[in-house]
């Protein structure tokens, strides 16, 4: 049960930006430094659904996802309270995600979305890391 109002939760949870997240945005981002991986700028503005990171020169566009937001099936991390809101919330939220990946796409751009919980895991993370310099690599193909 909600300790505040509706009213109250809808002002509290619309303060709540999308930009550089603490814990996942910051964690790729000294991932990459620590790698020496050049050319990526946070925050592509000009792109549909504004990337958190930008190989301009690779034209590829990276996504860090919140598993709770963006429906993670491997976390399967759900609120407990208002269930039917959150389930339609984040069920949009994939198909924003998938519409926003297929607009890239036909700009030529790649896409990468990576997962909360991938940064998270020290296991996944030279896996992750992999991936990412593949794609610099052969310029945003899918591999």
């Amino acid at each position: 049960m909600d300790r505040v109002t509706p009213e109250a939760r809808s002002r509290i949870m619309s303060l709540v930006t999308a930009r550089h997240g603490r814990t996942t945005e910051k964690r790729l981002r000294a991932l990459l430094i620590q790698r020496g991986i050049r050319g990526w700028k946070m925050d592509g503005r000009g792109l549909p659904g504004r990337p958190d990171f930008v190989f301009s020169l690779s034209k590829i566009a990276v996504f860090v996802d919140g598993c709770f937001w963006h429906g993670c099936k491997r976390c399967r991390k759900m609120s407990k309270s208002n269930v039917r809101f959150w389930s339609q919330k984040i069920l949009l939220n994939a198909r924003r995600d998938t519409r926003v990946s297929r607009r890239l796409r036909a700009l030529s751009w790649g896409v990468l979305r990576i997962r909360e919980c991938e940064l998270k895991d020290p296991l996944r993370r030279p896996r992750l890391m992999a991936r990412l310099e593949w794609r610099l690599q052969n310029k945003g193909k899918r591999g």
